[in-house]
């Protein structure tokens, strides 16, 4: 049977026009996770002369139910809003959004054709839908007369590839890890993984840092909390760093952006924390909740406060110890870019001194020195520079104090580098 979605192939191409081929590729993987996949697997082959000349990606969630065909393909983007990238802000789960996935393929292939296979009244059933890039607004949708599989899953077949395997090496791939790395060791005890030819698709290459095992009890009811910390060298694409609560049956019940995420650095990380506690939680509730709830397993029980006081402590102590680390690269890249001040011989105590102050500065606000124009980062060292060398140091402080949200601990190390302190 054909079919046609409500918008013409045209607007469609319209529509999706920001995605690349990148993330057009990685919605076929949400899409398989988001139904319930624990296994997704990209297979492909090139040519001699390096072109990609078959593509497919296979899982085995529960399938394309025929029965569901038009609600999933014909109410097809009423606007182009329900169209942008988005997920669920405070689950994993469903990814995608019907519709998104599906017709992306446009991006990296000209044509897409869907076997699925899937459970109706206890038995299995399959079919085939296709779609061309010249007509993105019809499917072609037919049920088979025999299962292709015992079991359920999909398997989507890509032809006519505008993509070379040194893309999907060199590109694709990176972009996969960054894009799968904190949904992949979300799911670990439940075994989720991406296979690409066969291979598990090993993202431990963009991990910086990891410590497992973290056991945070409160004392007073026993609650017992295990965390996992990584930090990763890249960002997590739309993901962005957050904090994964978990049950003790390994399964995401929650998650949040930390308090760390997003302050104008490369501090990307992620904090899985599991936990008995977390079953029967009522996530929407406040810390500053005063009225009595029904169950105690809200943000305002004592143990959720002694957690996310642990958690916040981790977290600025790694941070501290990156940024010590980044502030040095920040320094040596402004020496290459000719930021710094020129010093004679007599002078390298002053340098001394200016450069340990932008360290400080940094580990303290980096977002001071973050998308600044080379004249801006001139400007600010500068002036910086000026302040230091006319011995008026209290000046440079309450400057400092008036820009900066100054802590008790940064503030003494900030006036014993200027001979602030007695």
């Amino acid at each position: 049977m054909a079919n046609n979605v409500n918008i013409t192939s045209s607007g469609i191409q319209k529509v999706l026009r920001n995605y690349n081929e990148k993330q057009a590729l990685a919605e076929y993987i949400w899409n398989g996770f988001d139904a319930n996949a624990t296994t997704v697997e990209i297979s492909y082959s090139a040519n001699e002369l390096g072109f990609i000349d078959s593509l497919e990606i296979a899982d085995n969630g529960y399938g394309i139910n025929f029965k569901n065909l038009k609600i999933k393909f014909d109410p097809f983007y009423e606007s182009e809003k329900a169209l942008q990238l988005a997920m669920n802000r405070n689950k994993s789960v469903m990814h995608g959004k019907n519709g998104v996935g599906r017709l992306t393929f446009f991006k990296f292939a000209n044509d897409a054709e869907w076997r699925t296979t899937f459970l109706e009244n206890s038995k299995l059933k399959s079919g085939r839908i296709r779609i061309g890039v010249s007509a993105l607004h019809n499917y072609e949708a037919s049920l088979l007369d025999i299962p292709l599989s015992d079991h359920p899953g999909t398997q989507v077949l890509f032809s006519n590839l505008k993509i070379s395997g040194e893309d999907l090496e060199q590109e694709i791939i990176p972009f996969l890890k960054s894009e799968f790395c904190w949904f992949l060791e979300l799911n670990k005890k439940t075994g989720h993984a991406i296979k690409i030819n066969g291979t598990v698709l090993d993202y431990t290459d963009n991990i910086q840092d990891e410590e497992d095992h973290i056991l945070l009890r409160y004392e007073d009811s026993n609650t017992l909390f295990k965390v996992k910390f990584i930090q990763w060298k890249s960002s997590l694409n739309k993901e962005l760093s957050k904090a994964y609560f978990i049950n003790e049956r390994a399964e995401e019940m929650y998650k949040e952006y930390t308090t760390l995420n997003k302050k104008a650095d490369e501090y990307f990380h992620s904090v899985y924390i599991e936990s008995e506690f977390f079953t029967g939680f009522d996530f929407n509730s406040s810390e500053f909740d005063t009225q009595v709830k029904l169950y105690s397993r809200s943000k305002s029980s004592p143990e959720y406060k002694y957690l996310s006081k642990k958690i916040n402590e981790l977290l600025k102590a790694k941070r501290k110890i990156f940024l010590k680390e980044y502030s040095s690269r920040l320094l040596e890249r402004y020496e290459k870019e000719n930021i710094l001040p020129l010093y004679q011989e007599a002078d390298m105590e002053h340098r001394t001194d200016l450069m340990n102050v932008l360290k400080v500065l940094y580990e303290i606000q980096p977002r001071l020195f973050s998308n600044l124009s080379i004249d801006q980062k001139k400007t600010l060292v500068a002036l910086l520079d000026s302040l230091l060398s006319s011995n008026n140091r209290l000046q440079v402080m309450s400057i400092l104090e008036s820009i900066i949200d100054l802590e008790a601990e940064e503030k003494a190390e900030l006036e014993m580098l200027l001979g602030l302190t007695v």
